[in-house]
């Protein structure tokens, strides 16, 4: 196994285990049982478990962010398509809220580079819907609905926090 796919499946794994039971309930020994990269490589690709969560953590936001670009590239209406992928997101089976913000919850105040992954997440959300909207305060306060949806239906079990906040924007939006 080379060092490309060694990373690649720490990653792969990461991104299972840590989304699903949160960061501090993994250790990097179930990092390596699930990837079957040893844990010498995996070490030797991640020389701490901080690495290794901040690298998920960068990965997700490309991941997650292309997955809501394309999406909403698709229809006409950009804002209220925004809330119609987070709707969908919420009712998928894996659903567990949103890692950046779980992930800063469990070790933000802990870990800088962790609270970094996480900001930079929340940056680039704002700055593409900054893209989609005039005028800062309104992209701002489109981003403070799409957390606050994504924190309700983790929290509730309820995916049609999304359809709340879709109608929220829309009259935002009028």
């Amino acid at each position: 196994m080379d060092q490309r796919e060694a990373e690649t499946r720490a990653l792969d794994a990461a991104r299972t285990l840590f989304y699903a039971r949160g960061v501090q309930a993994v250790g990097m020994d179930d990092i390596r049982a699930a990837s079957g990269v040893s844990l010498k490589r995996l070490y030797r690709t991640f020389p701490s478990k901080e690495a290794l969560v901040t690298a998920y953590l960068e990965r997700r936001d490309l991941d997650w962010t292309a997955a809501l670009r394309d999406y909403v590239a698709t229809r006409d209406d950009p804002v209220p398509a925004v809330f119609d992928w987070l709707g969908e997101w919420f009712a998928s089976p894996d659903f567990r809220g949103c890692a950046f913000i779980n992930a800063f919850g469990e070790l933000g105040a802990t870990s800088p580079p962790v609270a970094a992954a996480a900001r930079a997440h929340k940056d680039r959300l704002r700055r593409y819907l900054r893209t989609l909207v005039a005028g800062e305060a309104l992209a701002d306060q489109l981003l403070l609905l799409i957390d606050g949806a994504t924190v309700s239906a983790a929290m509730n079990d309820d995916p049609s926090a999304a359809s709340t906040a879709r109608r929220a924007a829309e009259a935002l939006l009028r």
